[in-house]
């Protein structure tokens, strides 16, 4: 009697619970239910206990979640590119990056003028003082 060795390679999928999922996302559970609530991401699916069940690609979506809002962007907007798919993704991607730069710039602009009254401000109140005065007004 002879015997053929058979070699599988199976990959399994490895299911995380909602916990993992926010731990090795730095995230909160709580967000993690929100973001799914709100669209950002794909419904968990349900394992026979009902705990929620989460792949590699959730992981992926909750990092680019993080990635949208450290860059500033609202979650709608974040939401409205990750809808996207190819063509349009890039250029739905390049629009609110374009969107984004003119809001930072806008922002830049409006800081400046802000430091600038500031540095007037505490001019002033320094020559005040200096003339043994108290500033009544600014």
């Amino acid at each position: 009697m002879s015997y053929t060795k058979i070699k599988a390679n199976f990959k399994v999928k490895r299911k995380m619970k909602i916990g993992e999922l926010a731990e090795r996302t730095g995230m909160a559970a709580s967000a993690i239910r929100y973001y799914e609530q709100a669209g950002l991401m794909e419904r968990a699916e349900r394992g026979a206990n009902g705990y929620r069940e989460y792949g590699d690609a959730a992981l992926e979506r909750l990092n680019l979640i993080q990635i949208g809002q450290q860059l500033g962007f609202t979650l709608d907007a974040i939401r409205d590119v990750l809808a996207l798919e190819g063509d349009a993704l890039h250029g739905g991607l390049m629009q609110q990056l374009d969107t984004r730069l003119q809001d930072i710039d806008q922002m830049m602009e409006a800081l400046a003028k802000q430091r600038a009254s500031l540095l007037e401000t505490k001019a002033k109140v320094q020559a005040t003082w200096e003339r043994g005065e108290c500033p009544k007004s600014l």
